[in-house]
């Protein structure tokens, strides 16, 4: 049977210096996840306008199931500028569509079959889909792997939102700048990383916690264990949708039974072969999805 995976929360358009590209971090973690075979789902909204409809249509093109529910506000957009190095800055566009996910039966029913869900920060944002991802988590079978793709965008978060998702999570994916934001946050920023990391999986009964540190490497931390990979050198086209593809690729891993260091091996060069690509959601290479059965 194929593993329902879900990636819930923002649906937009990265409005890119070489054009338009689909983009948010639960579709382009859905997208990456549903390449290994998997049958996964990006949940979020879209608005009743053309670019609601091109939003779904691209997802068609893309063979990527969603349940996107249209409502009475604007698509989302973000407009993306990249410096020399490929690295993104974000414009996010407020009340919008993804802003406002209704819990629909639909969602409700994708909640109970779901073995995998990714959500993060930035659609919590607003009161309406904050529900929504808090119902739908709560629905989640006890085995399902929830991870929180903690994605801290502009000022588009409190400790509130993310001590509530701490708690409703069993996985934690964290870059080496944000855990300085929580570590000023919550009071512990005399600690080192790895430090922070350990006391942060203990305090919250955490299954894994996910630090990625840019061209610094990335580690992954379980009680009594940890994976160190190195990042690869390649050439950058861009790193957007980098991070989504590791947790993808990461999760369609650890729910095929892989070891955590290999899981780990793997999303690293998926998301190296993703910097390589323009945009989110570039196919990706047939040598890497085999390693998955």
């Amino acid at each position: 049977m194929k593993k329902i995976i879900v990636g819930l929360g923002e649906a937009l358009w990265d409005c890119l210096p070489e054009g338009r590209k689909l983009g948010g971090a639960p579709a382009n973690f859905a997208y990456h996840a549903s390449q290994f075979g998997n049958e996964a789902y990006a949940i979020s909204a879209v608005g009743n306008d053309e670019l609601g409809t091109e939003t779904l249509k691209a997802f068609d093109e893309k063979q990527l199931h969603y349940i996107m529910p249209r409502v009475d506000f604007p698509t989302g957009t973000v407009q993306v500028t990249l410096d020399d190095e490929g690295v993104p800055t974000y414009d996010i566009k407020t009340d919008v569509a993804w802003d406002n996910i209704p819990f629909t039966p639909e969602i409700e029913e994708a909640a109970h079959n779901c073995q995998a869900v990714c959500f993060g920060s930035l659609a919590q944002r607003s009161s309406v889909s904050r529900d929504t991802i808090r119902r739908f988590l709560g629905a989640t079978p006890m085995s399902c792997l929830k991870i929180f793709d903690i994605n801290l965008r502009q000022n588009f978060y409190s400790k509130e939102v993310i001590c509530d998702s701490l708690r409703s999570c069993n996985v934690l994916k964290i870059n080496d700048e944000e855990l300085v934001t929580i570590g000023r946050l919550f009071g512990y920023p005399g600690l080192d990383m790895e430090n922070k990391c350990w006391l942060i999986l203990g305090k919250y009964n955490l299954n894994m916690l996910v630090l990625t540190c840019g061209v610094n490497g990335s580690y992954v931390f379980a009680p009594g264990l940890v994976s160190y990979q190195e990042t690869p050198l390649v050439d950058v086209a861009d790193t957007v949708g980098a991070g989504d593809s590791f947790t993808g690729g990461f999760t369609a891993a650890i729910l095929a039974g892989m070891p955590m260091q290999e899981a780990h091996k793997l999303a690293v060069e998926v998301s190296a072969f993703v910097c390589t690509q323009n945009g989110a959601m570039p196919k990706l290479p047939q040598e890497l999805l085999d390693r998955v059965k």
